[in-house]
């Protein structure tokens, strides 16, 4: 695995930049003729890149939007990833084929085997977040989602006063690249943990082979050399 880092003075540059780097892999996919299959990770610091994002030249047309990991909670609901995804991508992304996680369904379980059961092979992009506590996606510290590796969709414990659905790392470990998008000093700690390569968090167990990290200056981590 290689992670590569890129700092930027500000969350405007660095939101920027994450926009950026979904767009050309959006268009190296249309210019090799085939889809782009692409995961975005939940949490209030992406807004602000995928707004952006929807004012850049993307071929909306070939893109399979997924969703890393979703909060169980009703259709519109502001805790709902997909509520501010959706705010931040339309209309510009109307073309798009969505593909949201059905977190109203009765049986979660069946609703995170049947998410799996669409999946692509494997992703061309995901985009990942951290926490403070160093949880990626919704696989955060002591959840029993963290060992599993015969499904690619699990379903949480509650977590923040939420259970969730969530890829699993087999999933995320098979996408040909994932971005870290982080913006501000709370994210600092977790984040110098995962450039150390610390397993004592969530974050260091991704094993996508080519990662790279988008921050501003305040989130950087901190060289431990």
């Amino acid at each position: 695995m290689t992670l590569r880092i890129e700092v930027f003075d500000d969350a405007e540059a660095a939101a920027r930049r994450g926009a950026e780097v979904i767009a050309e892999t959006a268009r190296s996919c249309a210019a090799a003729g085939r889809r782009f299959a692409f995961a975005a990770s939940g949490g209030s610091t992406p807004w602000p890149m995928f707004e952006v994002l929807a004012g850049m030249q993307v071929p909306w047309a070939i893109v399979d939007l997924f969703q890393v990991d979703e909060r169980i909670a009703p259709d519109g609901d502001p805790d709902r990833s997909m509520t501010h995804l959706r705010d931040a991508l339309l209309p510009a992304a109307a073309a798009a084929s969505w593909h949201p996680m059905d977190v109203t369904a009765p049986d979660p379980e069946a609703a995170a085997a049947a998410y799996a059961a669409a999946l692509p092979a494997r992703f061309d992009l995901l985009h990942l977040g951290i926490g403070p506590d160093g949880h990626t996606a919704s696989l955060v510290p002591g959840d029993p989602v963290l060992d599993i590796t015969d499904r690619d969709v699990a379903v949480t414990d509650a977590y923040q006063g939420r259970r969730r659905i969530t890829l699993t790392f087999p999933a995320i470990d098979r996408a040909v690249s994932a971005m870290w998008f982080e913006l501000g000093a709370d994210k600092r700690e977790s984040l110098t943990k995962l450039a150390a390569g610390d397993r004592s968090i969530p974050a260091s167990r991704v094993g996508t082979p080519d990662q790279l990290l988008v921050c501003d200056r305040e989130a950087a981590p901190v060289s431990r050399a």
